[in-house]
């Protein structure tokens, strides 16, 4: 894709970034109250519905013809129709901006079609602006970012949370834990960090300016199972684990994480996807067609599987290892909602 001069979208995204991180900075002056979306690891804050008022206004006021998506407003689908939309994460690290850290940021990245064009990205704390656009470059604070070579081992920026729980039973070498991803992806095309990846899926909201960041500095940003990542889609919460990083550095990783069989989910599986093998033969038969099925695995090998029925969001089939089972059913509810258990099949 050859991307058009957004000179004018990046000023007007910088604005409102540093605007609504003034607005957080206020409220963490003042004080505020704690409420939960899907569970207790889903919070949110006035601050978060206060600063996406603020974006989407000022976005809509300056480009009235674009789409919207941000993680505090209500879906519309007329955003499917739009060639440009606009997606938003007033805070991206909740968690971190609750306890009262600088690991969280404003995120304002825009997709064209369904390819993340330009981000901007603001960590109000430390007053850190990362702004830019596919083949034209990345910004901090108003100056050029130039990437020098490595003489060191890669710098892997990796979840605070997916280390404290299980990342740090793994010698992976160069994994340094923070929040946001967003920020994480922001300070990777920096020149701040190398790759990165998950193991839990995230939202659109969560990656879209970051994926444009990493691009703009000449990286990749992926899902877990080498396929594409694509913006304005039907459900914004992604199906995969993550990967981002620089050529080289990503070859590397990659290679490690296969090596290392770390794990990743997979929900709402399709019989096309390539982890569709991954299960047996005779849950491949009795199960194509269905589209509540998740799993977690580790290569080929199947640690959890979840069936849920996608209506009423009941538990069908819960399967594997009881750890694995766990963070598969946290992260199934992180994306779609909690979930019922008459009846499930209990075998962890």
């Amino acid at each position: 894709m050859t991307v058009p001069d957004l000179t004018r979208e990046l000023e007007v995204a910088s604005r409102l970034a540093r605007e609504a991180g003034a607005l957080l900075l206020h409220h963490r002056a003042v004080g505020f109250d704690v409420q939960h979306k899907t569970s207790l690891e889903d919070p949110v804050t006035v601050a978060d519905r206060e600063a996406s008022a603020l974006i989407v206004a000022g976005l809509a006021g300056a480009f009235p013809n674009d789409g919207l998506l941000s993680e505090e407003e209500t879906d519309s689908a007329a955003r499917l129709s739009q060639e440009r939309v606009w997606i938003i994460d007033p805070i991206d690290g909740t968690s971190e901006f609750i306890k009262g850290t600088a690991d969280y940021c404003v995120s304002i990245g825009l997709a064209m079609g369904d390819a993340a064009v330009l981000g901007v990205v603001y960590a109000p704390t430390t007053d850190e602006l990362f702004a830019g656009v596919v083949g034209q470059g990345v910004w901090k604070n108003g100056q050029k970012v130039n990437r020098g070579p490595r003489s060191e081992g890669w710098r892997v920026a990796v979840s605070d949370t997916e280390f404290g729980r299980e990342l740090n039973r793994h010698d992976l070498p160069g994994m340094v834990p923070s929040g946001s991803i967003a920020l994480k992806l922001a300070r990777l095309s920096a020149d701040e960090a190398d790759a990165t990846f998950t193991m839990s899926p995230r939202s659109e909201w969560d990656i879209a300016a970051g994926d444009a960041l990493v691009q703009a500095a000449g990286g990749t940003l992926r899902r877990r199972d080498g396929q594409p990542v694509l913006y304005n889609q039907p459900s914004p919460h992604l199906e995969q684990g993550l990967i981002a990083g620089l050529p080289d550095a990503l070859e590397w990783l990659e290679g490690e994480l296969s090596r290392r069989r770390l794990p990743t989910a997979h929900l709402g599986m399709k019989a096309s996807a390539p982890a569709w093998s991954y299960l047996e033969t005779a849950d491949q038969a009795a199960l194509g067609g269905h589209s509540g099925v998740s799993i977690r695995h580790a290569g080929p090998e199947v640690l959890a599987l979840l069936v849920i029925d996608p209506d009423t969001r009941t538990v069908e089939r819960a399967e594997g290892d009881a750890f694995h089972l766990e963070r598969l059913t946290r992260d199934v509810v992180r994306a779609a909602g909690p979930l019922s258990t008459p009846g499930a099949k209990l075998n962890p």
